[in-house]
């Protein structure tokens, strides 16, 4: 990778990119919004479903989105700034636990810092502008995962930046991160609910952000405002009070 231009460093990354956005957003609709479709309409969220011109606007964005990506990784890998980061390149130089507790170290770390800007993005001055992009799906697909407005792109893209630079981390780390949020993403925009009532009940499952949650976020616009749980929506009151409805 060290000898290979600047261009084709970016182009390997958006095909990273967009290679895992078809195979985890792309798979999840055709078993959802098609194989299964019929069989699983008692889990769907919302009884319609969304027209095509909303699949292509989702997908559309999402390009865009994974262009704005692949920029944040030349920034971490390739540009002069990289050499600032705390990446290391062997895993043994730190060891198998240390990998698997970063792994979950990027996982809360994004869950906080995506709270924090998603419901600063949703402040008047700022929702017209960079989050109203993402609200035009009120009825979600797994397409829409990643489907923003540039200047928002930015800001989730800002969270690889503020790992590289405050958390020691292997490149392989890093990537099975980003593979877990992706599926998160995309089971977050599902329109259906995996989980059952009964665990989403429980000790454990009422912390977790659920398809049910990021939905009922779409179609009205304000509260829920998490990623993977819902520490901060229930310490911060922005926990949508039809979402423990819900569960009864």
């Amino acid at each position: 990778m060290e000898n290979i231009s600047t261009l084709e460093f970016l182009l390997y990354v958006f095909t990273a990119n967009i290679s895992r956005y078809i195979i985890i957003s792309g798979g999840s609709f055709f078993v959802f919004y098609f194989l299964i479709k019929e069989r699983w309409m008692h889990k769907k969220l919302q009884a319609k479903f969304p027209k095509s011109k909303d699949y292509y606007r989702e997908i559309s964005y999402s390009i865009l989105t994974l262009c704005v990506f692949a920029g944040m990784g030349y920034l971490v890998f390739r540009s002069p700034l990289a050499a600032s980061t705390l990446r290391y390149e062997n895993i043994a130089d730190k060891g198998w636990g240390y990998w698997w507790i970063s792994v979950v170290a990027m996982i809360f770390i994004h869950d906080a810092y995506f709270y924090w800007t998603h419901r600063a993005m949703h402040h008047p001055s700022l929702y017209r502008y960079v989050h109203l992009v993402h609200h035009q799906s009120r009825n979600p697909s797994p397409w829409a995962a990643f489907a923003f407005h540039p200047i928002e792109a930015v800001v989730e893209a800002g969270i690889v930046f503020i790992i590289a630079f405050m958390l020691p981390f292997h490149g392989t780390a890093l990537l099975a991160f980003l593979i877990f949020m992706t599926f998160y993403n995309a089971y977050g925009h599902l329109g259906y609910e995996l989980y059952s009532k009964r665990f989403l009940r429980s000790a454990l499952g009422r912390w977790l952000n659920t398809s049910v949650a990021h939905n009922h976020h779409h179609e009205k616009f304000n509260g829920n405002y998490g990623l993977y749980f819902l520490f901060w929506d229930r310490w911060m009151g922005t926990l949508r009070e039809d979402y423990d409805n819900s569960l009864v």
